[in-house]
């Protein structure tokens, strides 16, 4: 069974984040910059919360509130559920789809250590798919 350690492999090890006090809209540029729809909220190294897309428009947007002057800290998705790089792919999936989260933070004790999004696992079960695939074509042609 593959696990997160596999799909970690195949990821760069950069982790965005930005602090509590970071502005809805900061947080925002930088989520345009990086290309990304989440960022975790870390302090001290400490993971606090995680801010997405869906934090924004429920959160800010619909309630009216001032992208520049809310910090993330006020509309962050606080103590997100975790995972750890052995946790298998399934159950990475199973999270995502009974409790509608689209993006796990990935731990190592206290420390954030990477971040799967929901298209990274589903990237990975593609790949893993065509590989099985390919292996019964070669199977069956020989």
């Amino acid at each position: 069974m593959k696990t997160v350690k596999h799909i970690l492999q195949n990821k760069p090890d950069i982790v965005h984040s930005a602090t509590p006090e970071t502005s809805v809209f900061d947080a925002l540029k930088i989520m345009l910059e990086k290309n990304i729809s989440a960022l975790l909220v870390i302090e001290s190294g400490r993971l606090l919360g995680i801010f997405t897309e869906r934090d924004y428009a429920r959160k800010v947007i619909l309630q009216g509130k001032s992208s520049k002057d809310t910090p993330i800290q006020d509309v962050m998705t606080k103590a997100p559920h975790t995972i750890t790089r052995d946790d298998t792919v399934d159950h990475c999936m199973q999270l995502m789809t009974h409790r509608h989260f689209r993006h796990l933070p990935v731990v190592e004790g206290d420390t954030v250590i990477g971040m799967l999004s929901i298209g990274d696992l589903v990237k990975h079960i593609i790949e893993d798919q065509q590989q099985t695939i390919n292996q019964l074509e070669s199977y069956i042609n020989s």
